[in-house]
């Protein structure tokens, strides 16, 4: 037994070896992620490790903690705004305000979570250098409509997101 695994081994070690070095490489550059929430159409991502998304990509970062999920959580949302763009907020009653990047609308957010937990509205204003609006389309998302998330340094981003399915 132990000689026909040495034997197949050893006629395959140029394929393994290959293999070994495709895996390592794919790694240091690109990461799979599954989205366990409803926050974006898709299941599947592909994250390319260290490019800068632009505005309307998808991009990959780091949660800074709080709320319902822990610190150094990946999330993917789309990049609504960037450094320099205007954030405005108004509200609409019952707790609820709609969100809007460079007067376009990116969401509503609402006052509790699914939890009935209190929500803080995320911050409004000129976004600073170095930072994203993140936004998804679902009403459930947290993201940059909540200060538990708000404007997301660029040292937080990891790379630019893509669907697979």
């Amino acid at each position: 037994m132990l000689e026909a695994i040495y034997s197949h081994l050893a006629r395959r070690a140029a394929m393994y070896l290959w293999m070994l070095v495709v895996f390592v490489a794919f790694g240091r550059y690109f990461t799979l992620t599954i989205n366990v929430s409803d926050s974006l159409p898709g299941t599947v991502f592909l994250v390319q490790k260290g490019a800068k998304p632009g505005k309307g990509d998808l991009a990959a970062f780091r949660y800074n903690g709080g709320g319902p999920y822990e610190r150094g959580s990946l999330f993917l949302k789309r990049v609504a705004g960037m450094s320099g763009a205007t954030v405005t907020s108004h509200d609409v009653g019952y707790g609820y305000r709609d969100y809007f990047v460079d007067g376009e609308f990116v969401g509503r957010a609402k006052p509790l979570s699914k939890a009935g937990k209190p929500l803080k509205p995320g911050p409004v204003g000129l976004i600073p250098e170095g930072h994203y609006y993140m936004a998804a389309p679902n009403p459930d998302s947290l993201d940059s409509r909540y200060a538990l998330v708000g404007w997301v340094r660029d040292s937080q981003i990891v790379g630019r997101g893509i669907r697979i399915f």
